[in-house]
């Protein structure tokens, strides 16, 4: 007899778990952010993409570090230049 059950979830501990389950939370929470990624680099996390602002690049690295306490988190986080133009575009 063959088994076809689903494997078990990973051990709560383990780290992909853990990146996973933050991902779930940055799209899904209030950030709804969408443009972030997050790489297994070892035994630390490297998270890039691009952000609306200073405030959410904050939250989100808040988050990063809470839920994966205990393992280095890197970020390479761009927050998008949102300002109003200061001067004229030159055409000429």
């Amino acid at each position: 007899m063959t088994d076809t059950s689903p494997p078990p979830p990973p051990a709560a501990g383990s780290l992909d778990y853990r990146v996973a389950h933050l991902a779930e939370h940055l799209a899904g929470g209030d950030l709804a952010e969408l443009g972030v990624r997050l790489e297994l680099r070892g035994d630390a996390v490297l998270l890039t993409g691009t952000v609306p602002s200073t405030q959410c690049r904050d939250d989100i690295l808040r988050m990063a570090r809470e839920e994966l306490a205990g393992h280095p988190v890197h970020s390479d986080l761009l927050v998008a230049g949102t300002s109003s133009p200061d001067h004229g575009e030159d055409l000429t």
